[in-house]
């Protein structure tokens, strides 16, 4: 009787949270992310022309490369201090040195970002432009993420 009735509880708590699972996700979706955000509009809500999409298809490629270079870069600066770490197992010279360089990869990786966001809004024209940078500032200030 008693083995029965754990089961029992077993199997109503894992029903209870798979329903929880499945309303949290329903009532309280996950913001999308701001790279998406601006996809979305820039592809969707901006009614691009065929030269315009060319133009942007290729910025996007070239940045694809750049980004995936310097994700690789922060890659390795994540390696670098994760053995700073072990070896002095405190904040010493070799840690803040591999926190600086991580650092100085992060910034440049989010100057390139900006770049790349800046070029593609100069395909745009005024009207779509507004509409760009409404949603480059919203992502920038959701106070959700």
């Amino acid at each position: 009787m008693k083995a029965k009735l754990i089961f029992l509880v077993a199997v109503v708590a894992f029903v209870a949270a798979v329903a929880g699972v499945f309303l949290g996700r329903h009532f309280f979706p996950q913001p999308k992310a701001a790279g998406v955000e601006l996809h979305d509009v820039l592809h969707s809500k901006l009614d691009l022309d065929d030269r315009q999409k060319a133009q942007i298809e290729l910025l996007e490629q070239r940045f694809a490369v750049r980004r995936r270079a310097l994700e690789l870069e922060l890659r390795a600066d994540n390696a670098r201090l994760a053995a700073a770490i072990e070896a002095e197992h405190g904040n010493g010279p070799g840690v803040t040195a591999a926190v600086d360089q991580s650092h100085q990869a992060m910034g440049e990786l989010q100057k390139e970002t900006l770049g790349h966001i800046f070029a593609m809004r100069q395909i745009l024209r005024p009207d779509q432009a507004k509409t760009f940078d409404q949603a480059v500032v919203h992502a920038l200030t959701d106070d959700a993420r």
